[in-house]
């Protein structure tokens, strides 16, 4: 924008000088006559318009009207005036477009900047070299923490179960929630887990009260290294007072959302190197039966694709998944960030930052808010996960695929929103018989239920009223999409919706395509809004 108006300076002067040059050349003295006049002219008329002009510093609306001014006194205006007044009309257009484009460049400028610091918020001078630096940075935070209960385990486990507690002033769940992941767990995941409670409260009379609680009642638990409880001592936290009041929040309330995003970023630094994954809980949570076993089963499932966070409610910071060699990378961005959002907020930053693009949410929910209190200030805090279930194992894989269709998509409602953990869904114009909506699985699979969903409660009528259901094998490819060569049909969908089990005994190959066929031309839309697929182990 500098640039361009040291330019457009520039171009002023030479406009100016050239208009001058012009009308010099232009009002010649011939005799005492001015040349674009007729002889009867007077030369002190002509020679007024010239000073104005060899000034510099004139409008075109008072040139022009002195101009036409003198033309209509002398009533003999020469037909060969035109030519040039035409010419310094068109100049004077081109350089007043030139000056209101600086004018609308510098405008822009300014709004895109307003944008770009709206949008990156987090982007500050402090923390930006940092920020660039986190996706490569696998480093711990230097802390020395205290060993309450349990001691470091030799082997490492496959999930590691972390929760943070402080004193409330109304209440105590912790010891419910962790009778729960134990009672919720068989003997065979018991050996594959080890839970961490971070008591992060610089109350040290109470972290000693807690810990004997825990000690007594799950003694046998902390002898066998599935549980321990840590505390990271005051001297290793950041200042907690002139903090940034984000979003009006009161200073309590900012205090206590700071502090807890450094209680978290220390309990992922201790858990870093414990497990292969790492499940993050509150203090107040209850359990689904075999919760470990629904989430190593979704996890298979999506073998070789790409995700940083996999969710398993969608309350709080409750029931997150990480890969534990990208728990250094989250600590480091709480601690960084600490002041500025709550962590629940912050995470859609990280997930961004590590490139994962949309939310992956997984129904039912493996997790239960059950505290009534909250930890801040001891409100109430009735907040539950309508799609908890307390027997969740039957949790459908949805292992990584391709979806396309030959339908007409409406909007933005394209076929991925079907297959897609989160509230979205599918949704194409009038549909005709052959239309098809298919799902290619990146590996072939050996499938053992499907269920299918069309329509939704504010428009029950956009459902499949005839089509059928068919898996297919060997895949190709047609037009760049991907198809199989032969399909076997499954059965017919009724109401709008279809549930397959047992297909393993229907089917003997490997499944790679499931496709919906339209059998008959309707005028309704079509939503469809879940696809959701149970996996065996595939032969291949």
């Amino acid at each position: 924008a500098g640039d361009l108006l040291h330019v457009n300076s520039y171009m002023k002067v030479v406009f100016f000088q050239f208009l001058s040059f012009y009308f010099q050349k232009l009002f010649l003295m011939n005799n005492g006559i001015c040349t674009l006049c007729c002889p009867c002219s007077r030369i002190d008329q002509c020679a007024t318009i010239r000073n104005i002009l060899l000034s510099g510093i004139f409008e075109v609306r008072f040139i022009m009207r002195l101009y036409w001014k003198c033309a209509e006194k002398m009533r003999c205006f020469r037909k060969r005036s035109t030519i040039p007044l035409l010419a310094i009309l068109a100049i004077c257009l081109l350089f007043l477009n030139l000056f209101l484009e600086e004018d609308r460049y510098v405008m822009e400028e300014g709004r895109r900047l307003s944008r770009e610091m709206t949008s990156h918020q987090l982007n500050s001078e402090k923390y930006v070299h940092t920020f660039k630096d986190l996706t490569n940075f696998s480093g711990a935070i230097n802390v020395t923490y205290r060993y309450l209960a349990g001691f470091p385990i030799a082997r490492k486990k496959y999930l590691t179960i972390g929760l943070s507690s402080v004193k409330r002033k109304r209440g105590n769940y912790l010891l419910e929630t962790i009778k729960s992941i134990f009672d919720q767990s068989s003997y065979e995941e018991l050996n594959e887990i080890i839970v961490i409670v971070h008591l992060a409260e610089f109350d040290l009379s109470w972290c000693e009260n807690i810990v004997q609680d825990i000690s007594r009642k799950f003694a046998h638990h902390v002898i066998s290294g599935r549980l321990m409880v840590i505390h990271t001592p005051e001297e290793y936290y950041p200042s907690l007072d002139g903090l940034k009041r984000n979003y009006n929040d009161p200073d309590d309330r900012v205090r206590f959302r700071s502090k807890q995003n450094v209680d978290y970023a220390f309990l992922l630094n201790f858990c870093a190197n414990l497990s292969d994954y790492y499940v993050m809980l509150e203090d107040d949570v209850h359990c689904s039966k075999n919760f470990l076993s629904a989430i190593k089963k979704v996890i298979t499932s999506r073998e070789g694709s790409y995700w940083v966070t996999l969710e398993f409610s969608k309350l709080g910071y409750i029931g997150k998944l990480y890969h534990s060699c990208d728990l250094p990378r989250l600590a480091q961005f709480l601690l960084m960030f600490y002041q500025e959002m709550p962590c629940d907020w912050l995470l859609i930053h990280f997930q961004a930052l590590l490139v994962q693009k949309d939310i992956i949410r997984f129904k039912p929910s493996l997790f239960q808010h059950m505290g009534y209190y909250s930890s801040f200030r001891g409100t109430e805090n009735k907040l539950k996960d309508d799609d908890f279930e307390e027997d969740s194992f039957d949790i459908p894989d949805n292992p990584p695929a391709t979806l396309c269709t030959n339908m007409n998509v409406f909007e933005h409602y394209d076929p991925s929103k079907a297959y897609s953990s989160v509230e979205e869904y599918f949704w194409g114009k009038s549909t005709s018989a052959g239309d098809y909506f298919v799902i290619v699985l990146d590996k072939p699979a050996k499938i053992d239920k499907l269920k299918i969903q069309t329509g939704t409660d504010d428009r029950q009528n956009d459902i499949l009223h005839h089509g059928r259901l068919e898996v297919g094998q060997h895949l190709l490819i047609v037009r760049k999409e991907k198809h199989c060569s032969s399909y076997t049909p499954l059965g017919e969908f009724q109401r709008g919706n279809i549930e397959i089990k047992n297909i393993g005994h229907k089917v003997k190959f490997d499944i790679q395509c499931i496709r919906i066929l339209v059998t008959e031309n309707q005028k309704e839309w079509l939503i469809i809004r879940s696809i959701s697929i149970w996996t065996g182990q595939a032969t291949i």
